[in-house]
């Protein structure tokens, strides 16, 4: 059973079922018991009534029978029957007090006093008395269940209001549309439910910061997409229509160096998606660090060469960290990418490794034209390229290598090289 109502219910009623059947039980005990006490006293105060008044014929035919429910019996002091309610001989006679016996089959209850030589027994069968108390014994019990059946009907009633506040919820929650992620008022609410609409008002806060995030997200990739596709497109249109060899061939070029920037672009979009929060679902797993940084860094010799570029690796400690070795390697790819492309001709690109107060210490120098110290925090951003730049870009790299260095836990800061170029600095937790 998953209805929380359901299960408040069957706990309620089966305690309630439980407390009324014990509670039933123990009274028809004591009731039992109190009736047993009092016709063990009915049947001792027959006895002395009729030490005290004889049996006379007003009341002989009432201690003869009373409707059946005694036998009386009286012994003469030589122990000769002088009196029986009965047409044939009773129980035997019991010594004087209250005697439980059995006799011809049948349980007896006896009560026996000597007086004057006389011998006076009064009894009845146990059979007699539990049917007189079975008589009366339904309306003892009848308040109790009445009482279970009205006691399970408040309990009903209130389960159901103390649940009608989730309901609410509920209600609300199903009455909004896909874009109503406004918080839901919890004032009103007990303070059972409160906490849950509070943190169910938070989890509505983050998804709507996520949707914006996403929708900008969009919005940029679209617009940064444009400017390369339109390029294409008007070289395409440029290669097409000229009779020109030569501007046919520098159209073609132009329109291949488009396409190259698309799918750069298009390549760091993708690894941009797939750092967004939503989707932080690989499994971190002990990795070489310097294996990764070396294997990186060989990756980008080919671009460098072709830049006459000196691209090389200066201490190169052996670090194992526990990440994700596909976004480690994404942002490794960033940092040699930009670093290279902003990095003139002839000149030069450092990385080093090296463990420092229980981090791993990553830093990239290059001898480009760096980063104005006013700028530094704004180019984590997405899309964010500096109004000086001429080397064409789409202004996504520095703020993949943040969402990485995020994601593990670490820091990454941007400073000058005693060149002036740029040196961009990662701290990860080891």
């Amino acid at each position: 059973m998953n209805s929380i109502r359901g299960r408040l219910l069957l706990w309620q009623i089966s305690a309630l079922l439980l407390t009324g059947f014990l509670a039933s039980a123990i009274t028809y005990m004591l009731a039992w018991d109190a009736f047993n006490r009092i016709r063990d006293y009915g049947l001792e105060q027959i006895a002395y009534s009729v030490v005290r008044h004889g049996i006379e014929y007003e009341n002989e035919e009432e201690v003869r029978n009373d409707h059946g429910q005694f036998v009386s019996q009286i012994w003469a002091a030589d122990g000769s029957l002088f009196f029986s309610s009965l047409s044939d001989v009773g129980p035997p006679r019991q010594e004087p007090g209250l005697h439980i016996l059995d006799w011809e089959n049948t349980e007896w209850r006896v009560f026996t006093l000597k007086e004057g030589g006389l011998t006076i027994q009064v009894a009845t069968t146990s059979a007699n008395r539990a049917r007189r108390f079975a008589a009366f014994a339904p309306w003892l019990l009848l308040p109790m269940g009445v009482l279970v059946v009205v006691l399970g009907l408040l309990i009903r009633a209130a389960v159901t209001r103390a649940l009608a506040p989730l309901e609410q919820v509920r209600g609300e929650i199903g009455q909004r549309g896909v874009q109503s992620l406004h918080a839901l008022d919890s004032r009103s609410l007990p303070d059972e439910v409160a906490p849950l609409v509070e943190t169910l008002n938070d989890l509505l806060v983050r998804l709507d910061q996520a949707l914006v995030s996403q929708r900008r997200f969009i919005a940029d990739a679209a617009h940064e997409l444009r400017t390369p596709l339109t390029a294409v497109k008007l070289q395409a249109q440029i290669a097409r229509r000229t009779d020109n060899e030569a501007e046919r061939e520098a159209a073609l070029m132009q329109l291949s160096n488009g396409v190259d920037r698309a799918a750069h672009l298009v390549d760091q979009l993708l690894g941009m998606a797939r750092l967004e929060p939503a989707a932080r679902q690989a499994v971190f797993s002990p990795l070489a660090l310097d294996a990764l940084v070396k294997q990186s860094v060989a990756d980008f010799s080919t671009l460098a060469e072709a830049r006459d570029i000196d691209l090389g690796v200066g201490e190169c400690a052996a670090l194992t960290l526990t990440g994700q070795a596909g976004s480690l390697r994404m942002m490794l790819g960033n940092l040699l990418d930009n670093a290279v492309r902003y990095t003139p001709i002839g000149g030069r690109v450092d990385v080093e490794l090296r463990e420092q107060a229980g981090m791993a210490q990553l830093s990239v120098s290059d001898s480009g034209p760096g980063i104005p110290a006013a700028e530094r925090e704004r180019v984590f951003g997405r899309f964010q390229r500096l109004a000086s730049a001429e080397i064409p870009g789409s202004g996504l790299g520095l703020a993949i290598v943040k969402q990485v260095v995020d994601l593990h836990g670490g820091k990454v800061s941007l400073d000058d090289t005693p060149g002036g170029g740029l040196r961009v600095e990662v701290r990860l937790p080891l």
